[in-house]
């Protein structure tokens, strides 16, 4: 044993060490994206279906281990199959970078402030006087595929806008907004509704619809409740209940505004970085 240890560890050189370093990074980036999502109960299942067969395999259980060698067989299919959500977004995740395109990189910086101030009042009086809004904001992944089931508008953002798109009776109130930039581009979309059963059975089809193009895209949701007015956030299939107009100006910065500058933003303005301390519904 001690010689197979030496040997070990005369043969190990830096070029290994780069080599456990990079599987280790692979193997963290995957659990890290699986956390508290979908995934996460379909890789226990497997782990445990993997465990059975190496046990059975240990104890002569051929029944059962022929058993499982035949799901083995076409386990690889049915994995893609069952991850096929989880893939695309994994795929889209790995594809971003900083050459990739980005709507908010030529908007002046102060115009991009005026736009989300404009977004946080605007949302505030939805949250006031109970007015559901659904707001889609794209970054990186492009939503051609949504926006083609509503209308064009490519219309500059104010309140007068939003508020005339989402009042109650207007033809496209019902759809969600897309924002491309600046600049409001199709109104009266239809998205895709999540999948995520663990979700509470009083969120109807507006949030989602809202949560659901998260899961598809990198995409960003502002909903306004029309039966409470509680604002929530989702982003990348989480969801955020009982926000606060600081708490959405904050994040909308973070996408409009460089690091930097927002954080210079946020101490002119006196903002916190806290989280609203409100017990948040299922």
């Amino acid at each position: 044993m001690g010689e197979i240890i030496s040997n070990l560890v005369n043969g190990f050189t830096f070029v290994d060490a780069i080599d456990i370093g990079i599987v280790s990074f692979v193997i963290y980036k995957i659990l890290e994206f699986i956390k508290e999502t979908r995934a996460q109960q379909l890789i226990r299942g497997i782990v445990i279906l993997v465990i059975i067969f190496f046990v059975s395999d240990l104890l002569n259980f051929y029944v059962l281990n022929w058993v499982m060698k035949s799901t083995m067989t076409i386990g690889i299919f049915a994995f893609v199959v069952l991850f096929q959500p989880e893939l695309r977004r994994g795929l889209e995740y790995m594809g971003r970078s900083g050459f990739v395109r980005n709507s908010f990189r030529n908007i002046d910086k102060d115009h991009a402030k005026e736009v989300v101030n404009i977004f946080v009042e605007t949302v505030g009086k939805f949250s006031e006087s109970r007015l559901g809004a659904l707001i889609v904001i794209e970054r990186q992944t492009m939503l051609n595929d949504i926006i083609e089931t509503g209308t064009i508008l490519d219309a500059e953002i104010s309140t007068e806008l939003l508020g005339n798109l989402f009042y109650e009776g207007a033809p496209l109130h019902d759809g969600a907004i897309i924002i491309r930039g600046d600049r409001a581009y199709a109104a009266g979309c239809v998205l895709p509704l999540t999948q995520n059963n663990e979700l509470s059975k009083d969120l109807g089809t507006r949030h989602r619809a809202g949560i659901g193009i998260t899961e598809k895209s990198d995409a960003i949701t502002i909903i306004v409740s029309e039966e409470t007015g509680v604002i929530s956030i989702a982003e990348d299939g989480a969801f955020e209940r009982f926000l606060d107009k600081k708490t959405i100006e904050k994040k909308l910065l973070s996408i409009y505004v460089p690091a930097e500058e927002e954080k210079f933003y946020f101490k002119i303005k006196g903002l916190g970085g806290k989280k609203d301390d409100r017990q948040q519904e299922d």
